[in-house]
């Protein structure tokens, strides 16, 4: 369950360490995966010791072990590509729920407070009414976790029916994927050459981001809730 830039981070590694028996240094992988500076490195390398997929060995230089790779290496990681979202046609492999619905795969889950990694495999399926969904437009759902949106009518364990998409309006709900690592849901606003990520709860802050440090990966078009 990691991140594109995680993944591609352990898949550099493991080359490098497959081709030259050491590991690569910091600023060869920070410019292998375009990182502006060596923090962005040492998040992604602390997030893969945290996930067993690599260990730090003390008092050596370049001390990275890679302790496994994932079980999938051909699966992708989240990418909001998932399935287009028409209004006619049930989506391939999916078996069909009834007329007025389209079955959606729920890809994980998505924080609405602070921002935490999006789960790369399906999990679930859900029945989204087709009215919720634009004609000849890619949709997925996610499970909110947190209650940042409360305010917004979106509470923790609801799914979010997501229209893919990397542009947005000011004020709507986007999944927003901070410096390629960490996705949430929130509000979005551009002022200036900045986006503000704004929560509907007053007890969280708004969060300030360059517009190079955030990459919107679609919008919200509807919501599930089960009682």
């Amino acid at each position: 369950m990691l991140t594109r830039k995680q993944r591609d981070l352990l898949e550099f590694i493991h080359k490098r360490v497959q081709r030259d028996g050491v590991p690569p240094s910091f600023d060869e992988m920070k410019e292998a995966l375009d990182l502006r500076s060596k923090s962005g490195i040492h998040r992604l390398i602390t997030a893969l010791e945290e996930r067993g997929f690599i260990r730090r060995l003390a008092h050596r230089a370049r001390a990275i072990e890679i302790v496994k790779m994932p079980d999938a290496m051909e699966r992708p990681t989240f990418e909001p590509r998932v399935i287009a979202g028409d209004r006619n046609d049930p989506p391939r492999g999916a078996m069909p729920v009834e007329a007025a619905a389209t079955e959606l795969p729920v890809m994980g889950r998505i924080a609405a407070g602070t921002p935490i990694e999006a789960i790369s495999q399906v999990e679930s399926h859900v029945a989204v009414p087709q009215q919720m969904m634009r004609a000849g437009r890619s949709h997925y759902a996610l499970e909110v976790r947190g209650d940042s949106m409360i305010d917004a009518g979106i509470n923790d364990g609801d799914i979010v029916v997501i229209e893919e998409g990397s542009t947005a309006d000011n004020g709507d709900i986007v999944v927003a994927l901070v410096e390629g690592q960490e996705a949430t849901l929130k509000r979005l606003r551009r002022k200036n050459g900045m986006i503000a990520l704004e929560a509907a709860n007053p007890a969280y802050e708004t969060r300030v981001f360059r517009d190079d440090q955030v990459e919107v990966q679609g919008k919200l078009v509807g919501l599930i809730r089960t009682y």
